[in-house]
């Protein structure tokens, strides 16, 4: 039995891993150096093209539970981080060059790994099992083969909106309502504003302070059919009315009429527990998003798990497509890994390169699949991009509020954190138990 791995990344190279260790032959294919993406330099594997840091290590933090989930899987990234790091406060920082060679050494020393240098456009032939995980700047010749895949369940641009929890917004300066009452009265969440409340807003969001575009993500496509907020803004004060912040077919229940302007939050998962702000795809700068986006009063203290954001970033419909496996439904032994996904982040794409691994090892070798508790930060992530209820589907990076809450209110943020951190240790635990997975040393 065979498999491959298409793409030396972080979610790549931890699949490789994944695999060897339970004993199945990879062949891992990467282009560089023959081909580069517009943000690759570098000819390791694991390259970091952006940050050198992997966010928080402190366990009762979102991505410190992701990277502890990971070790005991037995985490290449995770390995090399902590050979490679560098000060950094709080957070797992890393020598990047230091990191991706490390990386690099381990898997082109490893015996059930033969690596290739080439482009892939195809699916290899002399596989049983093969990985995508090609990346968030995946190549024309792969990218075509993968819309083929997916029946055109592919995008090339996140032109997202922002999310945000549930628990933070304010109901008080909030109503539900469907517009015209078309639906329940649940699927929507109105935060309205009067006259001078959104001539305010207007004021700010025309001058804040927008995020700078890569080359390669400053192109036509990124703006076609989904305009960024402030872009529409800037065409008259009134154009924001007449879009997203529409109010008609709605009337708050506090005053009796329709609101000025009125900013619709729609679910992001069954649960419940994520918004997003409906129509407010946008380019500014994350700071600005907080502080802008804040002026509505029902969001006054809203927490946001994910800014918006306009780039290059290739990724499927996954809710569609996959399972909670990262498996293709519609052919099993296909599996994705990595941005590709809609997971967000360097530690969220080294994490389901893990799982994609394990469960192609485990489709191999007759295993069943692998689909971790809902209560741990893998599991969570891995849920929501196959969780056919998300409808408009935004990438995710790992946020407490992807975790079913606890059933003990607690009031302080750090120890309900902690406590859900704590939670989330002791379900994985006993669900490897429970499957016979353990910790490779």
């Amino acid at each position: 039995m065979k498999a491959a791995v298409i793409g030396a990344g972080l979610a790549g190279v931890e699949a490789a891993w994944q695999l060897q260790m339970h004993g199945i032959d990879v062949t891992l294919y990467e282009m560089k150096p023959q081909k580069r993406s517009p943000a690759h330099t570098g000819d390791g594997f694991a390259e970091l093209v952006c940050s050198n840091s992997l966010k928080a290590e402190r366990l009762n933090s979102a991505a410190g539970l992701l990277k502890a989930e990971m070790e005991t899987f037995s985490s290449l990234c995770i390995e090399s981080a902590k050979h490679t790091r560098v000060p950094a406060g709080g957070a797992l920082a890393v020598d990047r060059d230091a990191f991706s060679a490390y990386i690099t050494e381990k898997i082109e020393a490893c015996d059930r790994i033969r690596v290739v240098y080439r482009e892939v456009t195809d699916i290899p032939a002399d596989a049983d099992a093969v990985v995508f995980a090609v990346g968030p700047l995946a190549s024309d010749g792969i990218a075509e083969t993968l819309r083929t895949l997916t029946g055109e369940g592919l995008s090339f641009y996140d032109a997202a909106a922002p999310i945000v929890t549930a628990d933070s917004i304010d109901m008080e300066a909030a109503f539900t309502q469907s517009r015209y009452d078309r639906g329940g009265d649940e699927d929507y969440i109105n935060c309205p504003m009067d006259k001078a409340q959104y001539e305010a807003f207007y004021e700010a969001i025309c001058h804040a302070e927008r995020a700078e575009l890569h080359s390669f993500d400053a192109r036509k496509e990124v703006y076609e059919g989904c305009m960024p907020i402030e872009v529409l803004a800037s065409r008259g004060k009134d154009a924001m009315r007449y879009g997203p912040l529409k109010p008609v077919g709605l009337t708050d229940p506090k005053t009796g009429h329709r609101p000025w302007a009125n900013l619709q939050l729609r679910k992001e998962n069954r649960a419940g527990t994520l918004y997003n702000l409906v129509g407010f795809q946008t380019n500014l700068k994350f700071a600005e998003q907080k502080r802008v986006f804040s002026m509505f009063p029902a969001l006054h203290n809203a927490q946001f798990v994910r800014y918006g954001v306009m780039h290059r970033n290739t990724f499927i419909d996954s809710p569609r497509l996959l399972d909670a496996d990262f498996r293709l439904r519609r052919s099993p032994n296909l599996f994705f890994a990595g941005q590709i996904t809609g997971v967000e982040g360097y530690m969220e794409s080294a994490s389901s390169g893990i799982l994609a691994g394990l469960n192609a090892a485990r489709r191999l070798q007759g295993l069943g699949s692998v689909v971790l508790p809902p209560e741990t930060m893998m599991g969570a992530l891995s849920r929501y991009i196959s969780d056919e209820s998300v409808r408009h589907f935004q990438p995710m990076g790992a946020n407490f509020g992807i975790l079913p809450p606890n059933s003990e209110k607690i009031r302080d943020k750090a120890e309900r954190y902690a406590a859900l951190s704590r939670r989330a240790m002791a379900a994985l635990a006993a669900y490897k138990e429970e499957i016979g997975i353990c910790k490779f040393s």
